[in-house]
């Protein structure tokens, strides 16, 4: 539940967080960061007052993670990068909306970084029509990138499907739908930032990639 005065509040606070900081930090000798963690969607970029509190931390992180997940009606993409180009029975949303949203609010590039995914979604019980896409399922969990790769990519009953347009992959078998990442486009996710002249991007999280192949995607992307 929110507040109308939430949005001032909030910058009253990191107001706040960024002068004892500052103080402490004459006394130490050194910058303290303060950085926040915030919404992809829209309603959460209008409302916090992103163009105010970016002048009291040193980054904000951006989730664009989630933006489709098992609380919807239909599978779907855990992390667009952009709008898919086919009919969907449910809200389109991406990446690049969320971005250009932040930056539409005034919370500047060179603070902003954007969060990607090791994990994906595994759904269960999926009707069988469009490669499992947007179609209705009985249940549905988080899965890291490692149980990913060890249960579904290496399994042969699994087929992988990529969207052109919303550059991530999928897989599918007939009855389970898997939305993840994998190195290819996490590299393009990254190359996307870079091309906004972001910060950089956040990853959640490191331990669901314990051999590195998500985060040496990222750090080839870095060059």
């Amino acid at each position: 539940m929110s507040r109308s005065a939430d949005k001032t509040n909030f910058g009253l606070l990191l107001k706040t967080l960024r002068a004892k900081l500052e103080k402490q930090g004459i006394a130490d000798n050194k910058h303290y960061i303060l950085s926040f963690a915030g919404g992809a969607n829209n309603s959460y970029a209008a409302g916090v007052g992103l163009s105010n509190i970016a002048q009291y931390v040193d980054y904000g992180m951006i989730m664009t993670y989630d933006i489709h997940g098992t609380w919807d009606q239909y599978t779907d993409f855990n992390a667009p990068l952009y709008i898919p180009s086919g009919t969907s029975p449910q809200y389109k949303f991406s990446v690049d909306n969320a971005v250009r949203t932040w930056l539409n609010y005034g919370f500047p590039a060179k603070k902003l970084v954007m969060g990607v995914p090791f994990y994906g979604y595994a759904y269960q019980g999926v009707t069988n029509a469009n490669n499992g896409l947007w179609q209705r399922f009985t249940s549905g969990a988080t899965v890291s990138y490692d149980t990913i790769q060890s249960k579904y990519a290496s399994n042969s009953s699994y087929k992988k499907f990529y969207d052109s347009a919303v550059m991530v992959p999928w897989l599918y078998n007939g009855s389970t739908f898997v939305s993840y990442e994998d190195a290819s486009s996490i590299q393009k996710k990254t190359q996307y930032a870079l091309s906004k002249n972001l910060l950089g991007v956040g990853i959640w999280e490191l331990s669901q990639d314990r051999n590195g192949t998500l985060l040496s995607a990222v750090r080839k992307a870095l060059g």
